[in-house]
């Protein structure tokens, strides 16, 4: 998926409530295991890394392939 879809994709998800505004108490990355990203909601592969963060207001990890992760952080703080 291009970068311009995922980020309309993150406004969207931004506007409607799926992604949160909030700041990231935590994150943490390692390879992926098949996860889907929570912005693109295409499968994080083995041969991808895998951004997690714990946010603790919905007490759920969420995670993001890095340039998804790296839209939201730009989509959050723009909004």
């Amino acid at each position: 998926m291009d970068e311009e879809t995922v980020q309309r994709l993150i406004q969207e998800k931004l506007a409607d409530g799926r992604l949160p505004h909030d700041s990231i108490p935590r994150i943490s990355a390692r390879p992926g295991d098949g996860e889907t990203c929570a912005a693109c909601d295409e499968t994080v592969t083995q041969a991808q890394i895998v951004v997690e963060n714990i946010d603790d207001s919905r007490h759920r990890p969420m995670q993001f392939h890095v340039l998804c992760f790296y839209l939201w952080t730009v989509e959050r703080a723009r909004a």
